[in-house]
């Protein structure tokens, strides 16, 4: 009696690794691809001699934009994050190292510096990753940076800008490649505000 349980479960549970290995090979295998966050200027400038050095504080980011998955914002308001298309490295982490070498090739400042530089800056940028999505309803890629730039030399210390900068770049498509394209593009224009803000205080 035992012995005929016994090979009745045997037959059960092979059918069962039979099924699971059928599912298994029907499912097709989808490559996860890894995206630089590269923001390249258009033409880049040399170190103004005897002007400011620019301290650049680790990003911040609102919640939901340490994740790696490319964003998109459906027409319908919700918003849905890829598991198989995402960053090389979390956008926080990306777009500030991005917007410290943007800001260095702006020819402003004598230097542009990490937090853990040994440099004294005169002026401290702190900022928000607030967005980075492709919006699908309004057919652009949008990429929002909230900074706030600080003046050493006063004391104490003064907020010179406050101000919310964003760059927005229509899509010519809504693939994967062309959600980074159009996101790179919207950064740039991000990048481009911030910049032009910084320039009096340089």
């Amino acid at each position: 009696m035992s012995g005929s349980f016994a090979m009745k479960r045997r037959y059960v549970l092979g059918g069962a690794l039979a099924l699971a290995g059928c599912g298994l090979s029907e499912r097709p295998y989808t490559e996860r691809r890894q995206w630089p966050l590269l923001v390249p200027r258009p033409t880049s400038l040399p170190p103004r001699a005897r002007g400011k050095v620019l301290q650049l504080r680790p990003l911040r980011a609102v919640a939901g934009m340490n994740q790696r998955g490319l964003q998109t914002l459906q027409p319908d308001g919700s918003l849905q994050i890829a598991f198989y298309e995402e960053w090389a490295v979390a956008p926080p982490e990306g777009v500030e190292d991005a917007l410290r070498m943007w800001l260095a090739g702006s020819g402003l400042f004598s230097a542009v510096i990490g937090s853990g530089s040994r440099q004294t800056p005169d002026l401290v940028l702190e900022g928000e990753l607030t967005a980075l999505l492709a919006d699908l309803g309004a057919g652009a890629a949008r990429a929002t940076i909230a900074v706030v730039v600080i003046d050493q030399h006063p004391n104490p210390a003064r907020i010179r800008v406050q101000a919310n900068e964003t760059g927005v770049q229509q899509l010519n498509g809504t693939d994967a490649p062309a959600q980074v394209a159009a996101q790179i593009a919207a950064l740039a224009a991000a990048f481009t505000e911030t910049e032009r803000a910084l320039a009096p205080l340089a």
